[in-house]
């Protein structure tokens, strides 16, 4: 009898020392909550990160429309869980103190040019001070950049990886009249160079990483063009892009962008230059993919897009790698439940492939 209740006792210490144990919480923000709860929560607020991806910031009814849509019908499967998890990091150091959204442009810069204001990136410290950083450009279908959606997406797994990452939100639509992303892109390096040692990074060694409308303005800036790559600009030659579904050529866009961006203008705009038109065998080493139902690439000449770039690098004896997936449609960030899903792996291995 007492021996039995010596093993009943054993019993209940055990579960009260398991019931004691941290639980492993889900993290704050999931993929089933709306954007109205996101945007409410005070770290998201207080961070400066946007979590707006449908240019609904600006538009009491799209806001309105897009609210009680829950993070998962807002950005779609194939980003939603990585944009959530990007999300709970953005949280983690805003709780911890650290300065999450960095202004590129000066405040006398902004006060000269308002536009400059919404020039923004988005800081995801590495686990280890020291390492390389990557600069994430996302595309942009109408009036905003997709921070949250490529950008934050991609920059979970990035993180995950241990490298530093830093979103970009550049003037884009309307804001990118007289070249603006570029001059963004290239603003956000020369900070980034300038600042490395308080971001705890290498001023070498860095990768840029574009998406869609946001790869092809990546894709001038790692030429070596005196123009508009990255000599023009004086910031140190990218160590690798890394491309998803890069639009090559603006094709017939190209006419109603000069009218939309920059009427008026005869001057050269970055619109009308193909990547594939700056590539030689010195071109910034390249990881790119793309995939074979990107309708969105059908409508804009699919052979003038992926596979002549693809084309085209081969030709010129530049380093690159190529992957075309069967199923991989346009915006799909890192591709989860897609053909796709792992390619940022493989782009991070060959970035480090080519820092040896």
């Amino acid at each position: 009898m007492f021996g039995h209740l010596l093993k009943r006792g054993a019993v209940v210490l055990c579960l009260a020392a398991v019931l004691a144990l941290p639980v492993c919480a889900e993290g704050r923000i999931t993929t089933d909550m709306t954007m109205k709860e996101i945007r409410s929560d005070p770290a998201i607020a207080g961070s400066g990160v946007s979590t707006y991806c449908k240019g609904d910031a600006d538009s009491l009814a799209l806001r309105r429309l897009y609210e009680n849509k829950t993070l998962l019908d807002y950005v779609g499967e194939t980003t939603a869980q990585d944009s959530a998890d990007g999300l709970n990091i953005v949280i983690e150091n805003y709780e911890a103190g650290k300065q999450v959204t960095w202004q590129v442009y000066s405040p006398e810069e902004i006060a000269a040019n308002s536009s400059l204001g919404c020039v923004q990136l988005y800081y995801f410290p590495g686990k280890e001070p020291g390492g390389k950083y990557a600069l994430v450009v996302p595309g942009n279908g109408s009036t905003m950049t997709s921070e949250m959606e490529e950008g934050g997406s991609a920059a979970y797994q990035l993180h995950e990886q241990g490298y530093t990452v830093f979103v970009l939100r550049y003037r884009s639509f309307l804001n990118a009249s007289d070249n603006a992303p570029l001059y963004d892109i290239a603003n956000a390096v020369k900070y980034l160079t300038k600042n490395a040692e308080q971001f705890g990074v290498q001023r070498e060694n860095y990768a840029l990483m574009g998406f869609s409308s946001g790869g092809h303005i990546v894709g001038l800036i790692g030429s070596d063009n005196e123009r508009f790559g990255y000599k023009a600009f004086g910031i140190p030659q990218p160590a690798a892009l890394l491309l998803g579904y890069p639009i090559n050529d603006f094709y017939e866009v190209k006419p109603l962008y000069h009218i939309a961006i920059d009427p008026l203008m005869i001057s050269w705009r970055y619109y009308w230059t193909n990547i594939s038109d700056v590539v030689n065998k010195n071109y910034t080493p390249t990881f790119f993919w793309y995939g074979k139902n990107d309708y969105y690439m059908e409508c804009m000449n699919y052979e003038k897009q992926g596979p002549l770039l693809e084309k085209t690098l081969k030709e010129s004896g530049a380093t690159y790698q190529c992957v075309v997936y069967e199923d991989a449609p346009h915006a799909i960030g890192p591709g989860r439940h897609t053909d796709a899903d792992g390619w940022i792996k493989l782009a991070t291995e060959f970035w480090e492939e080519q820092c040896k």
